[in-house]
């Protein structure tokens, strides 16, 4: 989801890496262990959490578009005890603006505490104003008006947000407090309250009530803080704050601002961060600028181009693999940009064949980590997620639930297990798995067996080995596509976490064997360094399961099978807990909201009271007429959306606000071809006998708002172009160094034909004419994007004003608004 600007879309997202923690305190009682996990939240919603781990390994990876605006990315380390009680143990909070100085980076952070008194977020509204008063025996004095006129974004504290404003003025020998009312269930409250303080003190006072006659408005300062109301015996809970010294008010008296919301001043108890321990985290955020379409005209037609391009070294985008550190970081936006443009497959065929007529050896065909190898891996991961779902997911469960010991390795076997028990359970699971992939040919995704066959073609064209064609295709459909997932399910969405280790070392041992048996090795045994790996193959050794092998390869690999139907079956696209108001009624109260299981495939969307059991309610897919936000007022509640059926609309609540996202993409997507989709609807709910947004009485009145749209049916290939396009952009300009260099090497190849230089060599160059032309049209398109970033920068920083809604005044910001005020008012003068 993108937020939009004057002719921008700005989209965020971040990719983690939660690797592990150390030197955690050791639990006070005889079990010195903990049982920890993690989670990752933006500012203090969470979106996302790890499993609960004894040894606090985690190995999980995280990625999430952010559909918000956000001041810290944060990771919190809690322990649950025995009785299932969690509790923090600390802390790592990221403002945004630091996010790049740990981009890509593996870091250790030290552990903060968790209280009560740090964990803020939101920001609200200030409005000051100076004037003279005239006292009743005549007497000019001053007053400071300080209006609160609303906050936003405050934390919800255990489930309710029930806030008021404390508002002090401090300053020497004073302190005076007021308050606003209380603003029940919202954390988003207007108050728009003023209060009135004597700021100069007429003469009548003497030195014995103050200590100074006159005070120094310069030296006062204002102090706002949020609190939470609540019915505890606890008290209040503190919600944030700000200090405002009043030399903000400057020579007009008058000071109006939004300000972040702070922690409390020497707020928690001071903790030494070694006491705490540190956990490790590979952070990669990224935010997209994307301009309007026809600025990316010249790039992205450029690298369209690249498949016709000969030699294809010479194209646009092999160049971009050729600068980029990584391969991978060309790919990923490469093959989503040629999807989109519907040019994929000649691309990778074009590659492939170029690569293929670079090896020499046939058992080396697609081994290494080449921009062939990479696109194809992305494509499968793109158009063949479907087929992993319904092809491993079922028995990938089974193993994650069951728990079978299979540890075949004699020294890592544990007392009370059996070798032979644990080889015939492994065995067993090696055989299911192998039967379903060999059976699932039919299911393959139609562009992937277009790759294949490109693939075998191009291989047998070029080498006199009956094998290779069906090596050329094992190398990616089992070496890169069915064993990494097996290996690493929670990557491919077939498993919501990384498994404990001793499921791991299961689908280990499970995925070196079904990578073998895919390879077509005439030596298999040999394959395996470990004498007991290459002993349990023994159970494999029969010519039916390499028969097996070459019918499944050539089923997915030949031409003219195109005419299949679509997958009949029910595929699993989502499921989780959400809470869904009962349908129908009119009356608002805590007993319409429940709890629910939510399942969609691609044929109907249910849900059902907990996970296995049966469905409470079933919406056909083509019964789905509209899936959209509803406004956070409807029911005081946030993260919430409507689906839209013909005689009701369903309201369900998000666990957080990715996850409202996800929900609404995946039922959007796989419900936009419905013939009767709705053109309009209602954003905010029908209660008490009309519509909160239009006020209309009858409750099948049109919608008053436009529904959003334009998606593809295409649940896995939706793709934005421009997005795309952008990004390789920011590759392009990251590496400029790299391209300039390829151009000298061009020129040296062009008119020297002697030895290669060192410092060219590492470039693939087949001919160097055509590929200079292609990179000065490629520096060309990049630079014109560049201007228009360069002026979009200098506009957004002529344009912003710290202290408006969307710039809030934070505690770094403090001093640069002092500035911006200052050389305004002495450009005003």
């Amino acid at each position: 989801m993108a937020v939009e600007e004057e002719g921008l879309r700005v989209f965020q997202s971040v990719k983690i890496k939660i690797g592990e923690a150390k030197n955690i305190p050791p639990y006070p009682g005889p079990n010195k262990m903990r049982d920890c996990y993690c989670t990752v939240n933006l500012d203090q919603e969470e979106v996302f959490r790890t499993k609960i781990i004894e040894n606090p390994f985690y190995g999980e990876d995280f990625y999430c578009e952010i559909p918000r605006s956000f001041r810290h990315l944060s990771f919190y380390i809690f322990d649950r005890d025995v009785f299932r009680r969690d509790s923090s143990i600390g802390k790592v909070a990221v403002q945004k603006e630091d996010l790049q100085k740990y981009h890509a980076k593996d870091t250790w952070f030290p552990l903060q505490p968790v209280s009560a008194d740090s964990e803020v977020q939101g920001k609200v509204h200030l409005e000051l104003r100076l004037s003279e008063v005239i006292t009743d025996s005549g007497v000019v004095c001053h007053k400071l008006a300080t209006r609160v006129l609303e906050c936003q974004g405050l934390p919800i504290v255990n489930g309710q947000c029930d806030p008021y404003a404390a508002v002090s003025l401090l300053g020497p020998s004073r302190l005076e407090a007021k308050k606003t009312k209380v603003k029940r269930k919202t954390n988003n409250p207007q108050f728009d309250e003023v209060f009135y303080f004597e700021v100069t003190r007429p003469l009548s006072y003497t030195k014995r009530q103050f200590d100074v006659e006159e005070e120094d408005v310069d030296k006062l300062a204002l102090r706002v803080d949020l609190w939470n109301a609540s019915n505890m015996k606890f008290g209040d809970e503190f919600l944030g704050g700000v200090r405002v010294p009043l030399k903000v008010l400057g020579p007009t008296g008058v000071h109006e601002a939004w300000y972040f919301l702070q922690p409390r001043e020497g707020g928690g108890r001071v903790v030494k961060v070694e006491e705490l321990g540190s956990l490790r985290l590979n952070i990669v955020y990224t935010e997209d600028h994307v301009f309007s379409s026809h600025h990316y005209n010249p790039l992205r037609d450029l690298l369209l181009l690249s498949a016709s391009v000969q030699p294809v070294s010479a194209s646009a985008a092999h160049i971009l693999g050729e600068v980029c550190r990584e391969k991978q970081e060309a790919a990923v936006p490469l093959v989503r940009l040629f999807l989109h443009g519907g040019k994929i497959l000649p691309f990778l065929s074009t590659i492939a064949h170029a690569e293929v007529t670079r090896t020499q050896d046939p058992n080396t065909i697609f081994r290494g980590n080449s921009l062939t190898s990479k696109c194809i891996d992305e494509t499968m991961k793109l158009a063949g997620m479907h087929y992993l779902q319904v092809t491993l997911k079922p028995i990938i469960d089974e193993i994650c639930t069951d728990h079978k010991p299979c540890e075949i390795d004699p020294v890592r076997l544990k007392e009370s297990e059996s070798l032979d028990t644990n080889r015939e359970n492994l065995r067993l699971y090696v055989d299911r798995i192998f039967a379903v992939i060999t059976a699932s040919g039919v299911r393959c995704p139609t562009v992937m067996c277009d790759i294949f066959f490109s693939l075998r073609e191009s291989a047998a064209s070029r080498f006199q080995d009956e094998e290779v064609r069906y090596t050329a295709v094992s190398s990616f459909i089992f070496l890169r596509f069915f064993a990494p997932a097996i290996l690493s399910p929670n990557l491919f969405h077939l498993h919501p976490h990384h498994p404990d280790p001793p499921t791991s070392r299961t689908l280990t041992l499970i995925s070196k064997t079904i990578q073998t048996l895919g390879s077509l090795a005439k030596s298999k045994s040999a394959n395996f360094k470990e004498s007991y790996m290459a002993a349990f193959y023994e159970f494999f050794n029969e010519q039916k399961y390499g028969d097996a092998v070459k019918n499944f390869l050539e089923l997915i690999s030949s031409s003219g099978r195109w005419d299949q139907k679509s997958i009949e079956s029910p595929i699993m696209l989502k499921e989780g807990v959400m809470t869904k108001r009962a349908q129908g009624r009119n009356r608002f109260g805590i007993k319409n909201f429940k709890k629910r299981w939510f399942r969609l495939t691609n044929q109907e969307f249910t849900y059902h009271k907990t996970k296995g059991e049966g469905a409470l309610c079933s919406i056909p897919i083509e019964n789905i007429l509209a899936v959209e936000r509803l406004e956070e007022e409807s029911f005081k509640m946030k993260n919430m959306f409507q689906v839209v059926q013909p005689e009701r609309a369903l309201y369900i609540q998000a666990t957080n606000c990715v996850e409202a996202r996800d929900w609404i993409d995946i039922l959007t997507k796989v419900s936009q071809c419905n013939r009767k989709r709705l053109t309009t609807y209602h954003p905010s709910a029908y209660l008490n006998g009309h519509w909160l947004c239009c006020r209309l009485s009858a409750d099948a009145a049109p919608g008053c708002t436009p529904c959003t749209g334009g998606l593809p049916d295409n649940i896995q290939l939706d793709v934005d172009a421009d997005r795309e396009t952008e990004r390789i952009y920011s590759l392009f300009s990251c590496y400029m160094s790299k391209l300039v260099k390829m151009q000298e090497a061009c020129g040296s190849r062009s008119v020297y034909d002697g030895p290669e230089q060192d410092e060219y060599s590492s470039f693939l160059i087949d001919e160097p004419q055509e590929t200079y032309q292609t990179l000065k049209l490629v520096v060309s398109a990049v630079q014109v994007l560049e201007h228009c970033h360069t002026q979009y920068r200098r506009d957004k920083l002529n344009k912003t004003k710290i202290g408006s809604q969307e710039h809030p005044i934070g505690d770094k910001s403090f001093q640069s608004y002092i500035r911006q005020q200052s050389e305004s008012s002495t450009y005003s003068i």
